[in-house]
Order: structure tokens, then C-alpha cells, then sequence
């Protein structure tokens, strides 16, 4: 069975956001993750370095379960590679954005 990833139009304060972006013909990933979602192991925010968008998943991928906090994806230009699992949208989040 393939991992499966909530994709999210911004960064929570409950879970690890892999954000990737395109900027031209560069594309990247950096990890963020709120001191709020570790459940007191970070002491402050932690954002990563920006890297090769390979290299961002595996970092994420290792900081969300050395640190045991769920991790979303940030994919406004829809770089999501499949081979790294399914990238879904929750249907609870949707309903509640169409009825504002």
C-alpha cells in the first residue's frame, strides 16, 4: 500500500508542512514545523534549508518521524512526485471552504 499525504493550501500549526515551489526552472522544498505541533520536543519553530525536491521529501519524511508529528504537503504547483505515495485532499476541509 502507497503512503498517503494530506495536501493543505497552508502550513498547520498541528503537523510538519513540506512546501514545494517552483521559481522558474528551479524547484525545491523546504520543511516547516511549528514548535506547537511537537508536543513540547522542539523548543522553537524549525524551518529547513531549501533543497532538491528528492532530497526535501526524505528530509521531511525522517524529521516527521524522528520527532513523531504528522507531516502535510504545501503543492500550489503541483511538483508531487507519485512514486513518493498519494497526495489527497481531506473532503472535510473542502465542504467547509464551499459553505464560507
Amino acid at each position: 500500500m502507497a503512503n498517503q499525504f494530506e495536501q493543505v493550501d497552508e502550513p498547520p500549526p498541528d503537523a510538519l508542512s513540506l512546501m514545494l515551489r517552483r521559481d522558474g526552472d528551479r524547484l525545491s522544498g523546504q520543511s516547516f514545523c511549528p514548535a506547537s505541533a511537537s508536543g513540547g520536543r522542539l523548543p522553537k519553530d524549525f524551518r529547513s534549508a531549501e533543497m532538491p525536491l528528492k532530497e526535501a521529501f526524505r528530509a521531511a519524511i525522517k524529521f516527521a518521524n524522528d520527532f513523531k508529528v504528522p507531516m502535510v504537503v504545501v503543492d500550489p504547483d503541483g511538483l508531487w512526485q507519485p512514486e513518493w505515495g498519494t497526495l489527497y485532499r481531506d473532503d472535510e476541509d473542502d465542504a467547509e471552504l464551499s459553505a464560507s
